[in-house]
């Protein structure tokens, strides 16, 4: 696995104008130099069944994607129109899903960052720089800039976050289809009270995350 970037020094940690400007990152990027920038995230890091997923998005300069913001702050409906308005609109986006499997057998951790290289790597063009919410910058050779809360200060991880939720969101109700006793369709394999009461009548499904706690009753 590449070695990631240094998370480079181009930004001020604080400035006021971030707050009113959804580009503001971007538009600082451009200003070093970069041209394609592509916002980076991941959707799936907390359920106790299913993939993670994560998604990267190069917003073309002038394309505003209004209405797009962090995935969690918008209803289900919401998410489904700004799917289909980003993918309309991006000049690329990729997806990258890391199977329940390869969380057991690595951790939660580094199959979120395996999702998010999946991603950058599935973009054409290729971006030159990375804009990736979190601390944890992607594991690949391109210059990037993590930024805590990413998903609600800058438009290009908000899309990804849209993209990498609305994707998780329709395998989880495709293994609703084969496993409906767990209700995957309504929670999405979190943890609820009723996701934990079906795990201890029926014990864990194939697509269970075997070690989270929580699952085996452990």
């Amino acid at each position: 696995m590449s070695t990631p970037s240094k998370n480079l020094p181009l930004f001020p940690e604080c400035c006021s104008l971030s707050a009113h400007d959804p580009f503001f990152y971007e538009c600082l990027a451009r200003e070093a130099g970069h041209n394609l920038i592509a916002g980076v995230d991941e959707a799936g890091r907390g359920p106790l069944a299913g993939p993670v997923v994560a998604a990267a998005v190069i917003v073309p300069k002038g394309i505003e994607l209004a209405g797009v913001q962090d995935s969690k702050k918008m209803p289900e409906k919401a998410r489904e129109v700004a799917f289909a308005l980003i993918h309309h609109k991006a000049m690329s986006l990729g997806i990258g899903v890391v199977s329940h499997k390869y969380i057991d057998e690595y951790n939660i951790l580094r199959g979120s960052l395996e999702a998010m290289r999946r991603a950058v790597l599935a973009l054409e063009p290729p971006p030159g720089f990375l804009l990736v919410d979190g601390i944890h910058g992607v594991p690949v050779p391109i210059p990037q800039k993590c930024l805590i809360k990413g998903d609600q200060i800058s438009r290009s991880i908000s899309a990804a976050s849209v993209i990498a939720k609305v994707y998780r969101d329709r395998i989880m109700r495709s293994y609703h289809e084969l496993y409906p006793v767990y209700d995957f369709a309504k929670h999405k394999g979190y943890g609820t009270r009723n996701h934990f009461k079906a795990l201890r009548q029926y014990g864990p499904c194939p697509v269970h995350r075997m070690s989270f706690k929580g699952v085996l009753g452990n």
